[in-house]
């Protein structure tokens, strides 16, 4: 890959040493400048132009918003935000999402944390997964030329199935989604179908405060209703339930036949929470092979689990294309399994689950 070329802007002297630190530690990464305002963070992207940009969003100067407006309009690049935990925070960051940032990592979980060590893997991995994507389409496009003379590879003959998925009587739709996706989810949820006879449910890796930022904002472009889950709600058709952060999200049927959702959580040993896997599992108990899998950006490959027990069961599930992907990471899981009945561009995804239902 040779060296990613990091910038960090942040008024806190602690937070640039850290970060520097943290980052710093990995051979791959190089910090090729630090700034302490949004001006001076901005016209340092626009003369280093790095792979990599960690953006706080409360400074003096400039703040973080104005700054990145300002870094995706004259010398766009990858951003990742720096936020605080709190509700404030948690809005600015979903903003900061819409105007261009890919990720965002909180300040409280990253420094004041015991669990320092997994997290900075964790940042240094998503790093390097988000810088990967960016060359992704000539790659693609050097594929597809070549696919006539060489054996394509699973990526490429999948991508060549048709857009839809068959009509079986859908009564849930499930989407996992993670890096990317607080943006991703705008593209798809405002125009799903409100006149939809099923719930829609989502698990979307965030920390708590953030999904209820997240959910607010979907709701209020969406014809459809989408809210945060509760506890002990009993699920109804025609809306969209998004996992709260830190929680499992699971569908059970209660003692009269009702759909209830259930939060938790249990189980602990689970990488994320709220966690893609769990949540389809519970789907499939409730709602078997007529549950739709939809999983969409993000790293690792959570899902996978839980869409190969839904192959098993005779159901169907959708993947996002690479190319669109702001990490092809999850939906490659499935693709590369042969799980993906349809692999949609993200503009596309809204159109495939409407016309499925």
């Amino acid at each position: 890959m040779g060296n990613i070329k990091a910038v960090i802007i942040d008024d806190s002297a602690f937070m640039r040493k850290s970060l520097s630190i943290m980052l710093g530690s990995d051979t791959e990464i190089e910090i090729v400048g630090t700034a302490k305002n949004g001006l001076e963070g901005f016209e340092l992207v626009k003369k280093v132009r790095p792979d990599i940009v960690t953006l706080d969003i409360e400074m003096p100067v400039m703040d973080g918003l104005t700054a990145l407006k300002k870094i995706m309009a004259e010398c766009p690049t990858s951003v990742i935000m720096v936020s605080s935990l709190t509700t404030e925070g948690a809005e600015a960051t979903i903003q900061a999402l819409e105007y261009g940032a890919v990720d965002f990592i909180s300040k409280e979980m990253s420094f004041v944390s015991v669990n320092i060590v997994s997290i900075k893997e964790e940042l240094i991995k998503k790093i390097k997964a988000i810088v990967k994507q960016k060359n992704l389409q000539n790659r693609l496009e050097r594929l597809q030329k070549l696919g006539d003379r060489s054996k394509p590879s699973s990526t490429i003959i999948q991508s060549r199935t048709s857009l839809s998925v068959p009509k079986i009587g859908y009564k849930a739709v499930g989407i996992g989604i993670s890096t990317g996706g607080p943006l991703s989810l705008q593209k798809v949820i405002p125009f799903l179908n409100e006149k939809a006879q099923v719930p829609f449910f989502i698990v979307q890796h965030m920390p708590p405060k953030f999904t209820k930022s997240l959910a607010e904002r979907l709701n209020s472009l969406s014809p459809i209703a989408v809210k945060e889950a509760e506890n002990n709600e009993v699920v109804k058709k025609g809306t969209v339930y998004l996992a709260p952060g830190g929680f499992h999200m699971t569908v059970v049927k209660s003692g009269i036949g009702d759909a209830v959702i259930n939060i938790s959580d249990k189980p602990s040993g689970t990488l994320h929470k709220p966690c893609v896997d769990v949540m389809i599992k519970s789907l499939l108990g409730v709602y078997g092979k007529n549950t739709l899998g939809v999983i969409m950006t993000g790293m690792g490959k959570d899902g996978y689990e839980a869409i190969k027990d839904l192959k098993g069961m005779g159901g169907y599930a959708v993947a996002q294309s690479e190319e669109t992907c702001v990490v092809y990471g999850m939906p490659k899981a499935i693709v590369d399994a042969g799980f993906a009945d349809a692999i949609v561009p993200l503009e596309k995804i809204y159109d495939t689950i409407n016309k499925a239902l």
